[in-house]
């Protein structure tokens, strides 16, 4: 376990490190996994799906699951937003008391990989009827040093949300494309409308935190402006250069530029997922994803969807959660496979697809009718199916996380006007430099 615990530490930010040693002094260090009773084996999913509306849609479909496996029961866990749950997934790992199934993105699958916390899915995948049903495109983020460590439990990318009943009274006709089309745009939609000298409508706005959210909408403009993260294609943290990449200066140059202007407007710290601001008219655009369609389907508002604009090249990030296997027993794990296999079938995606507004990562779910006529309905899906041929995913090697914590800290000191991108970047290197060199 101490071993385990060290191989992890440098990987950890200061604060997070705190909140994984208070979380780890409230758990038993012996195990505390479910028992099997009475031939029923009980198992644990830990999963942060958000908005609460989608929770209810995987909670019904987990329902539905444990109808109709007598033998298998599952008890799906809500344990926070990706920054509150690494402290709590590190201390469960560390007190061997893991979840059987954690829902998470793919880019933490290398630092648990190095704590030999999980299941390899090779063998038990190879075997499945589900596998030839993936989306090819998502065996990157499964795979890590050629095992694969994960499954896919539905996919997304970023795109801009907005409202056109705004872009009409802005007397826009035509959706940006590119960087600068688009900043003329957020100026046209920065309006003051009740006329009391102060701007009561923004084009835009921004995330701001350094948390996972905010890198990962800011990505694709670093991928548009071609700004790389890594330096060659090893899958090795110390190769990361921020401070000569052209393509991350320019990214934040634009996000800063968009403040400056006084088009944009932040979101509090670590909440720019939240999406009041637009649904309430007080800013035109939002960069969000298919996550958020069946939240804003319900309230009745008009809004669609754009590509995001783009620089050199058309860029977005791929998101969504992938199903991690924690080691325990064979029995447990043949069952917690067995609900994976339920996650990735195309009866599980349409419906989770139709309720949440997630793209299917089943290629059999993409192109079932029911799909196809929600599509229909939603035509903004096709914005998302489109551009997901320059989706991009994060890196899965160890120690992204700090990576994703230091680009999120040069975002956060430019939005806000402490630093130039290039002296934002060049002190994260400094600080990646000191831990990983």
């Amino acid at each position: 376990m101490i071993i385990q615990f060290w191989k992890f530490i440098k990987f950890l930010s200061l604060p997070i490190l705190t909140a994984t040693l208070l979380f780890l002094g409230t758990i038993p260090l012996g195990g505390c996994q479910p028992v099997n009773e009475s031939g029923v084996t009980r198992i644990t999913l830990w999963q942060g799906v958000n908005p609460p509306p989608n929770r209810d849609v995987l909670q019904k479909l987990v329902d539905k699951f444990n109808q109709t496996h007598s033998d298998i029961q599952v008890e799906s866990l809500y344990v926070g937003q990706a920054d509150q749950q690494m402290p709590k997934i590190l201390a469960a790992v560390v007190g061997n008391a893991p979840p059987d199934l954690l829902w998470y993105n793919p880019a933490i699958g290398g630092q648990l990989v190095e704590l030999d916390a999980l299941v390899p899915l090779d063998e038990m995948l190879a075997n499945s009827p589900v596998k030839p049903e993936i989306d090819p495109s998502l065996f990157t983020s499964m795979e890590y040093q050629g095992k694969i460590w994960s499954v896919p439990f539905a996919t997304n990318n970023v795109g801009i949300f907005y409202r056109p009943s705004l872009f009409k009274a802005a007397g826009i006709t035509e959706l940006p494309k590119t960087w600068q089309e688009f900043r003329q745009v957020a100026k046209k939609l920065t309006r003051d409308t009740n006329a009391d000298g102060k701007p009561d409508q923004h084009g835009m706005f921004l995330p701001l935190g350094k948390g996972e959210f905010t890198v990962f909408t800011w990505l694709p403009f670093m991928w548009s402006a071609g700004g790389e993260l890594s330096n060659g294609e090893a899958q090795d943290a110390a190769r990361v250069d921020l401070k000569d990449n052209q393509g991350a200066i320019a990214a934040l140059q634009f996000w800063r530029d968009l403040v400056t202007d006084g088009s944009a407007i932040l979101s509090g710290p670590e909440r720019g997922y939240e999406t009041d601001a637009l649904l309430a008219g007080k800013v035109a655009m939002q960069i969000s994803g298919p996550w958020t369609l069946g939240q804003f389907k319900t309230t009745g508002i008009d809004f669609d969807v754009f590509a995001l604009p783009a620089d050199k090249q058309p860029a977005t990030s791929v998101g969504g959660e992938n199903l991690f296997l924690f080691k325990s027993n064979p029995e447990r794990e043949k069952a917690a496979f067995t609900f994976a296999e339920y996650t990735m079938s195309q009866e599980f995606q349409t419906e989770l697809a139709l309720g949440t507004g997630y793209l299917p990562m089943n290629m059999k779910s993409r192109q079932s009718q029911k799909y196809q006529e929600f599509i229909k309905e939603l035509p903004m899906l096709k914005v998302f199916l489109d551009q997901a041929k320059f989706g991009r995913s994060r890196p899965i090697f160890p120690g992204y996380n700090r990576i994703s914590e230091n680009i999120g800290r040069a975002v956060e000191a430019v939005l806000l006007g402490k630093s130039s991108p290039q002296e934002a970047l060049k002190v994260s290197q400094q600080r990646l430099d000191m831990i990983f060199k």
